[in-house]
């Protein structure tokens, strides 16, 4: 997983390794359940600002920065478009509704999913433990462990991007008032490792949507340590449905790994 605030001010590279600034924002297409990385924002020198697209120019990428696929005098430079939402400037520090909780929270960090070469937005961190790694990763790390040794927990407090409301409303209602893709349109492999990244409740909120077909592609595409432990926490029946649907050496592999009180 990663942090939007991770990836704020580390190096954007070509595929020579020149330097070409660094990370400044990233925007999404807010047309979807978990919506992609579109574009790539970026300081060069002198502070000049740029932009280019995620899927026509993203190699690698992690915390430490993003490598491009192609040299610096191939890239294309782009705008921001109507139906995208730049990460940093419109949402992070902004105050949102959870409308699960029904409650207003302000965003202190947005978490993202990564699945081959693209990067979701799975939703906003709104705890603690936001600010602490808006600081710094090492101060978050630091007071998690120092938690730990009087036995407390300081737990992440993450709102899915499909309970979020933003109260700006000139941005919300322009920009993310786009009705959500449904989760079936996407690949089962793509749903497999937002629900490894969500917690029981948000995973099970997410499963809601699918489909029993697809419901079955996703867990089927999951890492073997998530697959028990996701059917474990379904009702009895749906579990035992969903089993009967999977492939025989699939399901015992999971029935296998299955806790028996």
């Amino acid at each position: 997983m990663l942090y939007l605030s991770q990836m704020i001010g580390e190096p954007v590279v070509d595929a020579t390794g020149e330097r070409l600034g660094t990370i400044s924002d990233l925007a999404i297409s807010t047309g979807e359940v978990f919506p992609r990385i579109t574009s790539l924002a970026f300081q060069g020198p002198g502070r000049v600002p740029f932009m280019i697209s995620w899927r026509k120019y993203v190699d690698t990428f992690d915390e430490d920065g993003i490598t491009l696929s192609v040299d610096a005098h191939d890239i294309r430079f782009s705008y921001l478009q109507p139906d995208e939402v730049l990460l940093a400037r419109d949402l992070m520090d902004r105050q949102i509704v959870d409308t699960q909780g029904m409650k207003v929270v302000r965003v202190n960090d947005l978490k993202l999913s990564q699945s081959g070469t693209q990067l979701r937005l799975l939703g906003a961190e709104v705890g603690v433990r936001g600010i602490l790694r808006g600081l710094h990763p090492v101060i978050e790390r630091a007071v998690v462990n120092v938690a730990k040794l009087f036995h407390k927990k300081v737990d992440e407090q993450l709102i899915a991007w499909n309970y979020m409301d933003l109260l700006d409303r000139d941005l919300s209602e322009v920009q993310l008032s786009v009705t959500h893709r449904r989760l079936d349109e996407l690949h089962p492999a793509d749903v497999a490792d937002i629900l490894e990244q969500l917690d029981p409740q948000q995973r099970a909120s997410v499963f809601e949507h699918l489909d029993d077909a697809r419901a079955t592609e996703a867990i089927s595409e999951m890492e073997d340590e998530y697959q028990a432990e996701f059917i474990d926490d379904l009702p009895d029946a749906k579990a035992a449905e969903l089993i009967g649907n999977m492939d025989p050496d699939d399901a015992a592999d999971i029935v296998r790994d299955l806790p028996y009180e």
